[in-house]
């Protein structure tokens, strides 16, 4: 049985310790935040027997975990990595992989030295209707991929640190949407314009709004367009989906299931005429944090490397960086700009 210490007990925790709680082939070992009252909080929330810590070093030494899972804000993920990775324990992680491609490229590197994984969760890659997307742009239902659109548009006030970052909606939500699209082609993202804006209602301090436009391998273009200070007629947390191929489109609105239509016509008529066609169930059997937690447990217990690997994580990361430096310098950027800078 794995031994799992859970390091920041703060809201995002809720999702973690829900999805650990229940399995049987895991034992959270202890519990660790600054806060002590937080995390004494949490462990009578999720009824866990097991000690509570204010020091991550300290409780490493006393419990000595398999695994160390990192709920605590980006800008404290590489100090924490290196804690962690340099006493032989794997990490499984809150996103995003670091608070910048530099601190990305160091985590890289102490998985690496120390032979330990470090995962990263991007939870929206698993869902059934995620899944059955994808199955319709890989199984070339749809004909060659043209078009790849995601929009997401909601109004959370959550208060804290994403009030005050300077690209929220970029760093903290895009990137699942960017991860997204990435597990849809199976491509990477090759360059991308991106306008950031802050309507002057926002309550956010930074950039809560943004439209971006990437080239994937391949010529696939994907376009992101979201806001997170747009009241009314939300999208799903999972964004509303839109993709084109040459004979004909699937879309899928994050919470129903896809739908897809072919050319009836090819094309041959001044008015093409659609006909809608059946899309293929893919099954996802564990949701969300459940989906990805297990992938990450399994991945250990197999020897493989995980979907989320941060090897693989980092080129979602890269998106967003990218998108950030082309509104900035109002230019486009190549994403090899920011991996080998």
């Amino acid at each position: 049985m794995l031994k799992i210490l859970h390091i920041g007990c703060g809201s995002i925790s809720n999702a973690w310790l829900s999805a650990l709680s229940i399995r049987d082939d895991i034992k959270i070992c202890g519990l660790v935040d600054i806060n002590s009252e937080a995390a004494e909080k949490k462990a009578v929330e999720f009824n866990l027997d097991c000690p509570v810590f204010t020091d991550a070093s300290r409780a490493i030494n006393i419990l000595k975990p398999d695994i160390a899972v990192d709920n605590i804000v980006p800008a404290g993920r590489l100090e924490l990595a290196e804690l962690c990775l340099s006493n032989g324990i794997h990490v499984l992680s809150e996103k995003p992989l670091a608070d910048n491609i530099k601190n990305a490229k160091k985590i890289l590197e102490l998985s690496d030295r120390y032979n330990r994984n470090f995962f990263i969760m991007q939870n929206r890659r698993y869902n059934t209707g995620m899944f059955s997307f994808r199955n319709v742009l890989q199984s070339g239902l749809i004909g060659s991929i043209g078009y790849l659109g995601a929009e997401f548009f909601r109004d959370p006030h959550f208060g804290g640190f994403r009030d005050e970052m300077p690209s929220p909606l970029l760093i903290d939500m895009a990137i699942h949407t960017f991860d997204q699209a990435r597990f849809l082609l199976s491509k990477d993202p090759v360059s991308v314009i991106c306008k950031e804006y802050n309507p002057d209602w926002s309550w956010f301090k930074g950039n809560a709004s943004a439209i971006c436009i990437f080239n994937f391998e391949g010529g696939i273009v994907f376009n992101y367009t979201g806001s997170w200070c747009s009241p009314g007629i939300k999208t799903s947390w999972d964004s509303k989906w839109r993709s084109s191929g040459n004979l004909g489109t699937c879309c899928w609105n994050g919470i129903d299931f896809p739908i897809a239509e072919l050319s009836k016509t090819n094309g041959q008529t001044r008015h093409p005429q659609d006909k809608k066609i059946n899309v293929d169930k893919i099954e996802c059997s564990l949701y969300s944090h459940a989906g990805c937690i297990n992938e990450m447990i399994e991945s250990i217990k197999s020897g493989r490397r995980a979907q989320t690997d941060c090897r693989d994580n980092i080129m979602s990361l890269a998106m967003v960086f990218a998108a950030i430096k082309s509104s900035d310098e109002n230019r486009e950027v190549q994403i090899k700009e920011i991996l080998e800078g």
